[in-house]
């Protein structure tokens, strides 16, 4: 079991019922999204991993980790947003002309970049709060009973299956790598990441055939049922969640009449 599993089973906010979960992490994400302003998606960002790290007490070195991919990820992407580059002249705050071209950074897209920033990161946030505090049999179960389409259950079901096979698969081959020194120079790491690209995806085609037959050897149908675990509501956590969506909607609103 990964961690991101572990987590979602043994976190402190366990025992609550995975509607409000999902209500809070899904309304939080569309007013983040909602807003071109810094300050929702900033305030957003705090919220959940607060919520995350505090209130569900998962490791923060680990979220943290989780955090870095998506980071590093919106770092370089924000360069195509925040360098402009312009055949006449623009006011930018830092650049210049490199012959007949104008290249810098001006104060729009400076604004739009950090914007994206933490947009992004307020909607990813939202999704590790869900991701680190909901088991995924949970979130299908609630699905079904919302009525989504079974096909796009099976199709999450497996896809999240299918993630996890390929992830397992690639720490096998690259520990029996590295047991025989596969990755001492960079040469052969060069090659030893060559032959685990190769491997990997028929290991992990042929792990998910016999995951496969395994399902069809129990009855599988077509429809994968899940075990739930009735939940009862809590109002107190219902009026949490409306306040705290009320005071982002009105955080956002205020923003906007500002501009």
């Amino acid at each position: 079991m990964f961690r991101i599993d572990q987590f979602a089973y043994n976190n402190s906010l366990s025992a609550v019922n995975p509607v409000e979960k999902i209500a809070f992490a899904v309304i939080t994400l569309a007013i983040g999204i909602a807003f071109d302003t810094v300050l929702v998606p900033l305030t957003v960002f705090l919220l959940m991993s607060v919520s995350t790290i505090f209130l569900a007490r998962v490791s923060a070195v680990f979220y943290l980790r989780l955090l870095s991919l998506p980071f590093t990820f919106l770092l370089v992407s924000m360069a195509a947003v925040i360098f402009n580059i312009s055949l006449t002249p623009f006011n930018y705050l830092f650049g210049g002309a490199w012959g007949p071209v104008y290249i810098g950074i001006s104060a729009e897209s400076l604004r739009q970049a950090v914007q994206l920033l933490f947009k992004a990161l307020g909607a990813v946030s939202c999704l590790y709060f869900l991701a680190l505090t909901t088991p995924m049999t949970e979130i299908i179960n609630t699905l079904r009973k919302l009525k989504v389409p079974v096909l796009f259950l099976e199709l999450m079901i497996l896809i999240y299956r299918f993630i996890f096979l390929l992830l397992d698969t690639a720490g096998k081959i690259h520990l029996s790598q590295s047991s025989r020194w596969g990755y001492a120079s960079i040469k052969t790491s060069y090659r030893s990441m060559a032959v685990l690209i190769a491997n990997l995806f028929s290991r992990a085609y042929w792990r998910s055939q016999s995951s496969y037959q395994a399902l069809l050897s129990r009855g599988y149908s077509g429809d994968m049922k899940f075990l739930g675990v009735k939940y009862s509501w809590s109002y107190r956590n219902l009026m949490l969640i409306l306040i705290i969506e009320a005071a982002l909607l009105s955080l956002g609103l205020c923003g906007r009449a500002n501009i």
